[in-house]
C-alpha cells in the first residue's frame, strides 16, 4: 500500500471523526436516542451516513466528472472546499461541553436519523466541495482505485463509529462527554481538519495554475 493511498485514508478518516465528534443535528439525536431508549438505539442513528450520503456522494461524483474538464472551476470548488473543511476545524475548536438532552423521542431510530441528515444542508456541502472532488482526485494517484476505497472507507468507519462511541459513552459514562477530555478530542480533529484543508487548498492553486 503506497503513501498516496494512506494518505487519502488518513483525510477521510480525519473528516469522518470530525463530522462524527462535531456537535450537530445528527448527534443531537444519537444521545436523545440513545438516553430515552438506550445504547442499540443511539447506535442505530449512527448508520444514518450510509444511507444518506451515498446517494449524494453519487450524484456529486457526476457533477464534478464533467467538470473536471474544465481545471479552473475545479480549483474554484477545490478552495471552497478548503475554507468549508477550516470552518469544520473551527467549529471543532470553538466546541464546547456536549449538554445531553433529556426529551422523549420514539423508536424507529435509524428512519429519524436518515431524515435528519436528509435535511441538513451541511451534508450536500460537504460532498459537493469536499467528498466528490476528492475521491475525483484521488483516483488519478499511482494507487488506482484503492486511493478512494480506503478514502470513503476511512470517511464512514470513523464517522459511524465516532457516534457510535458517543453513544455508548452517553449509556455508560454521561460525564465524559461534558468533560475536558472531550474539548481535547475536538481541538486535535481541529487541527486536523486545517491540515487537510491546506492540501485541499493547494490543489484549488494547482488547479488555477497558480502554483506547481
Amino acid at each position: 500500500m503506497n503513501t498516496d493511498a494512506l494518505g487519502y485514508m488518513a483525510a477521510g478518516a480525519a473528516l469522518g471523526l470530525g463530522a462524527g465528534m462535531t456537535p450537530g443535528p445528527l448527534l443531537t439525536l444519537v444521545l436523545s436516542q440513545t438516553l430515552s431508549h438506550g445504547f442499540k438505539e443511539g447506535a442505530k442513528v449512527a448508520f444514518a451516513p450510509l444511507l444518506t450520503d451515498l446517494p449524494i456522494l453519487c450524484m456529486s461524483i457526476l457533477a464534478m466528472s464533467w467538470m473536471k474538464s474544465h481545471p479552473s472551476m475545479m480549483g474554484v470548488i477545490s478552495i471552497v472546499g478548503a475554507i468549508v473543511v477550516a470552518l469544520f476545524g473551527y467549529d471543532c475548536f470553538k466546541a464546547r461541553a456536549i449538554i445531553l438532552p433529556g426529551m422523549n423521542i420514539k423508536p424507529g431510530s435509524l428512519k429519524k436519523g436518515a431524515l435528519t441528515n436528509y435535511m441538513n444542508p451541511h451534508v450536500y456541502i460537504f460532498w459537493a466541495t469536499v467528498g466528490a472532488p476528492t475521491v475525483i482526485s484521488s483516483t488519478g494517484t499511482n494507487s488506482g482505485m484503492l486511493a478512494p476505497a480506503l478514502f470513503l472507507t476511512g470517511f464512514f468507519v470513523c464517522i459511524i463509529g465516532s457516534k457510535i462511541t458517543v453513544a455508548y459513552l452517553a449509556s455508560k459514562f454521561r460525564s465524559l462527554l461534558s468533560s475536558r477530555t472531550y474539548l481535547i478530542i475536538m481541538r486535535v480533529l481541529g487541527l486536523a481538519l486545517f491540515t487537510f484543508a491546506l492540501f485541499l487548498l493547494r490543489d484549488g492553486l494547482r488547479f488555477l495554475g497558480l502554483v506547481n
